[in-house]
């Protein structure tokens, strides 16, 4: 493939494409659930149109989360609108800067999330949930911990064993037959592995992470390539 091939290749895969949206979920699209006893299962994953386009994400600073979580007696459980005030972490001190916050050190969350139906919930979790069952985000495992709580739902539970919300890396590393290079030659190869070819390297095909493999995921490798955002 030259160089003058790579530009009629995105233009032949973006055409047609709906636009990419801003805040792409970073929940895996297999371990999306937490539960609430009161309130029933909450999908962490699957809000917007495609699947993921506006679910829960971690922003690229691992300090704060953003979007929705769709809970099926609730409706919308808003995480953060993905702008804190200060750039860092929600402020939580007004309904114009609230969210869910995590401590980069320690993967604690704190913070509140907002749903219309029942008001708050409290991802702090307050001296009854203690310092062993708090929520947090568990970042050798990659899955969220714990547990929050609200008044009118009680609590919710992350901390199940097998239905549990997954928490994919932040980050994307567009090199992905991982030969020190970021060029055509990753296209190709990611062209070969959805394909069903080889992958020698391991790499997940679903690179703009909306839970399928498939042409979107090339197009989003050629927007990086030529200095895009990572999804």
């Amino acid at each position: 493939m030259t160089s003058r091939t790579m530009p009629r290749l995105a233009a032949v895969l973006v055409a047609g494409l709906a636009p990419t949206a801003l805040a792409q979920s970073s929940i895996d699209p297999t371990n999306k659930f937490s539960w609430s006893e009161n309130a029933g299962w909450m999908n962490w994953f699957d809000a917007g149109t495609p699947a993921g386009t506006q679910g829960a994400a971690v922003a690229p600073s691992g300090t704060f989360m953003s979007g929705f979580v769709w809970c099926e007696n609730l409706g919308w459980m808003d995480l953060g609108d993905g702008s804190p005030a200060n750039g860092a972490a929600y402020a939580n001190t007004t309904g114009a800067d609230f969210g869910v916050n995590i401590d980069p050190a320690t993967g604690d969350l704190s913070g509140m999330a907002w749903c219309e139906n029942v008001g708050w919930i409290n991802f702090s979790g307050g001296a009854s949930a203690g310092a062993a069952y708090r929520a947090r985000l568990d970042s050798s495992s990659l899955r969220l911990r714990g547990y929050a709580w609200g008044e009118n739902i009680g609590w919710v539970n992350l901390d199940h064993a097998t239905h549990f919300v997954g928490v994919r890396p932040t980050g994307c590393n567009p090199d992905l037959n991982q030969d020190g290079n970021v060029d055509q030659d990753d296209v190709l190869y990611l062209i070969n592995v959805i394909g069903g070819g080889a992958n020698p390297t391991g790499i997940d095909p679903d690179f703009n992470l909306d839970g399928n493999a498939d042409q979107d995921d090339i197009a989003a490798l050629i927007n990086v390539i030529a200095g895009g955002e990572c999804p």
